[in-house]
């Protein structure tokens, strides 16, 4: 197959399948006599890998560590597993940092529909975000 048919049968631009060779993600294909690059048909199962890892979060590195394991000889399956906890243990700590900042919003808010924009001084710039606590940053104390 010519890299045409390839990128058309695996849904990706031809540009990222030459990035994708360029990474050592995929083999470089054999060159026909007329220098086209000519691909074996099980490119397709590999770039599903790499497109299925990274549809889990996994980055082109990662993708790349799981591919040299097995060229390597090893089953990757407990990097793999040791990658995706890695991936959960990141998204779970994002979420707790998301529910703290929605909770700040939140407080933020409900504190901006009980003040009077008229009370708001240029030094402190809007008093919604920056509070008057008597010192500290934005107020005459510093």
């Amino acid at each position: 197959m010519r890299i045409g048919e390839v990128a058309a049968a695996a849904g990706v631009p031809t540009q990222t399948i030459r990035f994708y060779e360029r990474r050592g993600l995929l083999p470089q294909p054999q060159r026909g006599a007329n220098g086209y690059r000519e691909y074996d048909p099980s490119v397709l199962a590999r770039l599903a890998f790499i497109r299925s890892g990274q549809a889990a979060g996994l980055t082109l590195l990662e993708v790349s560590s799981i591919l040299q394991l097995r060229r390597d000889g090893t089953v990757p399956c407990a990097h793999v597993d040791s990658l995706l906890h890695s991936k959960l243990d990141g998204i779970r700590a994002r979420q707790r940092e998301l529910a703290e900042l929605e909770a700040e919003l939140q407080g933020l808010i409900s504190r901006s529909d009980q003040l009077d924009p008229a009370d708001c001084t240029d030094t402190r710039i809007c008093h919604i975000i920056a509070p008057d606590s008597g010192t500290g940053p934005g107020t005459d104390d510093t």
